[in-house]
């Protein structure tokens, strides 16, 4: 059987350790944490409903060139979006609580 030395291990673990710790961000990388994250996520389900609506008063008045599907597709995108905003919501709703409502 191998014998390992407790200088070998510590020497492992160490070297684990710096692997593990978290590298610096890279040149021109944005830090961005999560309230910046849902708030780019709330800007762009914004984005694809004003393009939705847009589309659908250029269909409806004839001043668009888009095309029925497209305006179908693009409100289908719209609406998916902002489903998968809302369940993100409730989750968060829903942790909120869990945490609030833990005994200390």
């Amino acid at each position: 059987m191998n014998q390992i030395s407790s200088e070998q291990l510590l020497s492992q673990i160490r070297s684990l350790g710096r692997e593990l710790q978290t590298p610096t961000p890279a040149e021109g990388v944005p830090v961005t944490g999560f309230g910046d994250m849902l708030k780019s996520s709330l800007d762009s389900v914004n984005e694809a409903q004003q393009h939705a609506t847009e589309l659908k008063i250029g269909f409806e008045t004839g001043t668009g060139d888009a095309t029925l599907a497209e305006v179908m597709v693009a409100s289908q995108k719209a609406d998916l979006s902002f489903r998968a905003v809302t369940e993100v919501r409730n989750k968060l709703v829903s942790a909120y609580q869990d945490i609030m409502n833990m005994p200390v």
